[in-house]
């Protein structure tokens, strides 16, 4: 069997999905001891859930005053599509090498410098001259480094300081952090470039409050953390997770190269479809997270509900609204879905794929149908783009599931790692780019009016309707393979 782990004792109908029934079974029964975390470990929660908060509010700076960036700097819809692609390519390629340096060296100072570095570029990043708009560019990058180097770590402390049942609950309340985070980055960036008249305070907001993370870091979070020997434990989001069964006794299987665990799991297609619909997700996620601000704000003008800026500093509320339903529908989405899907795996097997795939189907039409509308009726366009973004949000969890009970745990560390390396270079790394070079070309064979403007950012846009309902046709491929892969990995 390909087992490296110990059989705990689990609740009859918890013993059929998710990590553990994925690697729990055929071994011998070892009963391990819990012990109740201490009031500190929540408070080491506490400050991590914190600090992610401030990363993913800096993240999503530039998109809530991307307009006013634009003017700026006077950049065209590719070059302002650029900057996230940047931020993001640079956050994947980093992620992995911290995620190694994570697993060998000192956490907490890994973690220390990482929000160290992102604070102080992020702070000088707003005294860049707009003659040295490169110099932006190269920041945003960066910070990107920086934040992966603490999105990859902090995860793997919570991992150490709670047994099963408290560490999926820690880690959830962790990844909540991510849309509220990313929420209140429009937000913040909005209201400080309202009220301040200058886009250049929202950028010296976060390295005040990440100076706050960092001294929390420093005098909450111990200097070692005691790593678990429990047989499958995660150690990072960048997709670096490691079988560790040190315990005496435990039976080990023969080491397979990396080549090997690629091949495999290339020959999963459960696996191979659900990363193609992350893939697809991460796509549509990447353009809205970037352009809706300004797509809203151009449908506007065409409208006639506000007046073109031609000022400095324009408004921003946009950015605030989409910011509110970023927020709510992120986390009503992830608690919907992961209860959902809790109550259909007991009638149905393939719950977790077919929950994806409907998900993403009416997501790509309510985007659809929020483009359509939004040159006509600006509310309905929010609304839609509201339940577009739900339908979204439903499935990161499940996804996360479907991976961890179709691949044995021995390949876990290797299937995250493609998974996460396709969906962030297939998906939001170019996404905002490509959304923004076919807007440029559309422009560039119409008259520079307003109109076109808009008619060019509508026509790239509809592409992301397009790849979500590609995506919910993956999830339903998945569909066709789940039992079959779920019961070889639980073999």
């Amino acid at each position: 069997h390909e087992n490296t782990a110990l059989q705990f004792q689990l609740p009859r109908d918890e013993q059929n999905y998710g990590a553990t029934a994925a690697h729990a079974r055929h071994v011998p029964h070892m009963s391990v001891s819990r012990n109740s975390p201490a009031k500190r470990d929540y408070v080491i929660v506490g400050v991590l859930c914190y600090a992610n908060l401030i990363n993913f509010m800096d993240w999503f700076i530039v998109p809530g005053i991307l307009l006013d960036i634009q003017k700026y700097f006077k950049l065209s819809d590719g070059d302002a599509g650029l900057l996230q692609t940047v931020f993001t390519l640079c956050y994947m390629l980093a992620a992995p090498f911290f995620g190694y340096l994570g697993d060998r060296h000192n956490r907490k100072i890994i973690l220390g410098a990482g929000v160290f570095f992102w604070s102080g570029v992020t702070l000088g990043s707003s005294f860049i001259n707009k003659s040295y708009s490169w110099i932006f560019f190269l920041s945003r990058g960066l910070v990107g480094i920086g934040t992966a180097s603490y999105s990859t770590i902090a995860p793997t402390i919570i991992a150490d300081l709670f047994e099963e049942g408290k560490r999926t609950t820690m880690l959830s309340v962790f990844y909540i952090f991510i849309p509220v985070g990313s929420g209140l980055g429009y937000v913040l960036a909005s209201s400080m470039a309202d009220a301040t008249g200058d886009w250049h305070w929202a950028f010296r907001i976060t390295p005040c409050m990440g100076t706050l993370a960092l001294v929390l870091l420093i005098l909450v979070v111990p200097r070692r953390i005691q790593r678990r020997t429990e047989a499958h434990r995660a150690l990072s989001i960048s997709g670096t997770i490691r079988v560790a069964a040190e315990k005496p006794g435990v039976q080990r299987t023969a080491k397979t190269t990396w080549c090997e665990d690629v091949i495999s799991l290339g020959k999963n297609w459960s696996f191979v479809w659900s990363s193609l619909g992350l893939t697809a997700m991460a796509f549509v996620t990447g353009a809205l997270g970037l352009w809706v601000p300004l797509f809203l704000y151009r449908a506007q003008v065409v409208q006639g509900i506000v007046s073109p800026c031609l000022q400095e500093s324009c408004s921003s509320s946009n950015s605030l609204i989409f910011g509110g339903i970023t927020i709510g529908t992120g986390i009503l989405g992830v608690i919907a879905g992961a209860e959902v899907a809790r109550r259909l795996r007991k009638i149905n097997n393939k719950a977790d794929p077919l929950i994806c795939a409907v998900s993403m189907f009416l997501s790509a039409l309510n985007l659809y149908i929020a483009l359509i509308v939004a040159q006509m009726n600006i509310l309905f366009t929010f609304i839609f783009i509201a339940f577009g973004e739900l339908f979204l949000s439903v499935n990161w969890a499940v996804v996360t599931d479907i991976l961890l009970y179709v691949v044995t745990p021995r390949r876990q560390s290797t299937a995250i790692a493609l998974q996460i390396l396709v969906s962030h270079l297939l998906g939001d790394a170019g996404s905002p780019y490509l959304i923004g070079i076919i807007s440029n070309a559309i422009q560039a064979k119409n008259a520079d009016s307003f109109q076109w403007r808009f008619w060019s950012l509508q026509y790239s846009f509809i592409m992301c309707a397009f790849v979500g309902v590609f995506g919910g046709s993956f999830f339903l491929l998945t569909s066709l393979y789940i039992e079959e892969d779920r019961k070889e990995a639980e073999q």
